[in-house]
């Protein structure tokens, strides 16, 4: 059959399928199995998503910091931030060249003048243009000087005559003219200059008056954010309450130097009106908001080329218009720098694109810039043992989409749903499995194993036996002494009627009675010899003979209740481990052996304790035994030393005389571990199994539920 998958962009309407408890645990046992940390697994998870099992995914952390850092790829592909200063110059020399050509105009309008001033007889023409080069004097903002003005007023009529009025407009534009030329050669210098500067185009000084706004309005959102709109229109009072707060607030942050601890409400009391309609709620919260917007204007200067970078912070220098206010100000941000540094905040962006782009939007790419980088900071401590609700949902919904967030939410939900399922609880700052957890983990290690099983028939070794007690079958057998009697009447009137014939009286034979087979149920006591050494998990087989020993106890503890089960771990040296300890167990790295005959010993004072039924070891390893016990400690040896051989195949004779049968299931086939594993079998007369990881479980436990019953009462 062929699996096909539609795409659609994500509109908010999509099924999101509901999470379940099991699939959850599910997805998170291999890990736990593998690394025996379970905090270690529920990262994984949240980092990897997960899959549901109609084969659905959840994305993961992972994903969403993969789809940041491609919209991050994207806009650094995408601009060109060297054209923030291009900008700026390009709309400077729009104005000085509008400037120029209008000084230019008007010298030519008073040279073709002066060539007509005495042609008119009546003087009227002259008078008129005398007349109308004053007014266009007076609308270009110039000014003639006191003595100018006076001179003009002694000829008579408030207005000098035309020949000497010519003169003073050459003189004025001839001034702007060398006032233009020699302007600074950088762009902030030129602005400046211009600053103090009178043109003479109408025109261009309104335009060169936005350029001023634009530059105050980026300086001012470099400390508050909207606050530009606060005090683009302001009366002189309501600037000395602005310069009043920003004091205040500097008071503020030197009392927090000082370890003390200012009155915010207060201050927000007193100035709350200048912060918007969404004030800050606490002073950390304003220096917070300040530290962005400072980042993100540091940021724009750190991406741009050495040269344009001084340019752009000299043009953006004392551009608030009020030396008191950019006085207090700058001590803002020394003060904030020195109390939270803003290293985190800054960044600098190798934009490599071609579209160019203003200073305004530069300052709102850097805020989204900003954003990501943040963002990504929450995903990432979060994956690596932060705490997920502190990823903020809004910033990334921002970024990303509706889909984002509801990819967050649901992996918000699972601990809690495991939680609630009763899988985990908390245990101090981390998650533990419940009993219920684990006997989950090893209920479904059950099913998986016995999923396989379906496939074939192997191990099902059926012994018939005759003996007393156990379960009644649907087959029948002739009745033997000592059988249970499980008369089936039907059956035996029947054979009386096949040898006399139907009627009446049915006469009986002993011959005749059948009675139903049963199966002999025996009671077994089994140790599992955990290998835990490096090498386990440096062939993958340590997940699954972990998996196997959880299975087994499953299996023991619900259908075979009258049966115990012990497990020991074994390495360098060897212990007993309880079933709820074993998700939690983890390979020894750092010790070296393999010390098979330290398990050996502990696993007959185990099944010292169990007098009547089958006692049997089954051993789980990858390697020959390399170490040893004497005198309580450990002795290490590769290749095998004679000696450790020696001392435990005495233990495996022990075993053998005290009625103990030894399983071995072996996970590797190298010389040492074929000599070593058939002088056991020879001894013990104990099975050995060469298997993979994948069948481990399989083999065992068909091997143990088979040994369970065994055929009574026939042949």
């Amino acid at each position: 059959m062929v699996v096909r998958f539609r795409y659609s962009m994500w509109d908010g309407t999509q099924a999101v399928p509901e999470l379940e408890a099991d699939d959850i645990l599910d997805n998170l046992t291999d890990d736990l199995m593998n690394f025996g940390d379970l905090q270690h697994a529920l990262r994984n998870m949240l980092q990897r998503g997960m899959r549901n099992p109609d084969g659905q995914r959840l994305q993961g952390l992972r994903d969403l910091l993969q789809q940041l850092r491609q919209q991050r790829r994207q806009q650094l592909d995408r601009f060109n931030l060297g054209s923030v200063f291009d900008d700026l110059k390009q709309k400077l020399d729009e104005i000085l060249d509008m400037e120029r050509n209008t000084l230019e105009r008007r010298l030519d309008e008073v040279a073709g003048e002066q060539g007509t001033a005495g042609q008119p007889s009546d003087g009227s023409r002259s008078e008129e243009q005398t007349n109308e080069g004053a007014q266009e004097g007076q609308e270009s903002g110039q000014k003639p000087n006191r003595g100018e003005q006076q001179q003009g007023g002694e000829q008579g009529g408030g207005a000098p005559p035309p020949n000497e009025f010519a003169e003073m407009l050459r003189n004025i534009a001839g001034k702007k003219q060398e006032f233009l030329q020699n302007l600074p050669q950088d762009v902030a210098g030129q602005v400046r200059e211009l600053q103090n500067y009178e043109f003479m185009d109408p025109e261009a000084q309104e335009r060169f008056n936005e350029l001023l706004e634009s530059l105050k309005k980026a300086m001012m959102e470099t400390f508050f954010k909207d606050m530009y709109n606060q005090i683009a229109n302001m009366s002189p009072e309501e600037l000395a309450r602005m310069k009043e707060m920003v004091r205040d607030l500097n008071q503020m942050l030197q009392d927090r130097m000082a370890g003390q601890e200012p009155d915010f409400d207060a201050f927000m009391e007193k100035y709350g009106d200048l912060f918007g309609d969404n004030p800050p709620q606490s002073l950390d919260e304003l220096i917070a908001q300040m530290q962005h917007q400072m980042g993100q204007m540091q940021s724009l200067l750190d991406s741009l080329p050495g040269d344009m970078r001084q340019q752009l912070q000299d043009l953006l220098a004392d551009k608030v218009g009020d030396p008191e206010l950019q006085q207090g100000l700058n001590d803002l941000a020394q003060s904030l720098e020195y109390l939270y540094p803003m290293r985190e905040l800054r960044n600098q962006y190798p934009f490599r694109g071609d579209e160019e782009i203003d200073l305004q939007s530069a300052m709102q790419l850097m805020r989204q810039m900003q954003s990501i980088d943040e963002v990504e900071r929450q995903l990432e401590r979060t994956q690596y043992g932060g705490e997920i609700d502190d990823v903020d949902a809004d910033k990334l919904e921002e970024l990303l989409g509706p889909e984002a967030r509801e990819t967050l939410d649901q992996l918000k939900k699972l601990l809690e749903i495991l939680e609630k399922a009763g899988y985990i609880r908390k245990k101090g700052n981390g998650y533990e499995l419940t009993p219920r957890g684990t006997r989950k983990i090893g209920q479904r290690a059950l099913a998986e194993i016995y999923s396989q099983l379906k496939k074939d028939s192997f191990g099902k070794h059926e012994i018939r036996e005759s003996g007393g007690g156990g379960d009644r079958t649907e087959t029948t057998k002739k009745y033997e002494f000592g059988d249970p009697f499980f008369l089936d009447i039907q059956k035996t009137i029947m054979n009386s009627m096949y040898r006399e014939g139907p009627g009446v009286p049915v006469r009986l034979r002993p011959d005749d009675f059948e009675v139903a087979r049963t199966e002999l149920l025996t009671q077994t006591t089994t140790v599992i010899m955990l290998d835990l050494s490096w090498s386990m998990a440096l062939r993958g087989s340590f997940q699954a003979a972990k998996k196997v020993a959880l299975a087994l106890n499953n299996l023991i503890s619900s259908q075979f209740q009258r049966d115990s089960l012990y497990i020991i771990g074994f390495s360098a040296y060897a212990r007993e481990l309880k079933a709820d300890q074993l998700p939690y167990v983890r390979w020894d790295e750092s010790v070296l052996g393999t010390n098979m005959h330290h398990a050996l010993m502990i696993a007959q004072s185990l099944l010292a304790k169990h007098a009547v039924g089958t006692r049997q070891i089954i051993m789980i390893s990858d390697g020959e035994p390399t170490a040893h016990l004497e005198r309580g400690r450990s002795y290490f040896a590769y290749p095998p030393s004679p000696i450790t051989i020696r001392e435990t195949l005495k233990e495996v004779k022990r075993c053998t005389q005290k009625g103990i049968t030894i399983n071995t299931f072996m996970l590797d086939r190298n010389y040492y571990l074929k000599e070593f594993v058939n002088q056991v079998a020879k001894i013990n007369k104990g099975r050995v199994f060469y298997t993979t990881p994948d069948k481990l479980g399989e083999y065992i436990l068909v091997d143990y539920v088979a040994q369970k019953k065994k055929m009574l009462a026939g042949r």
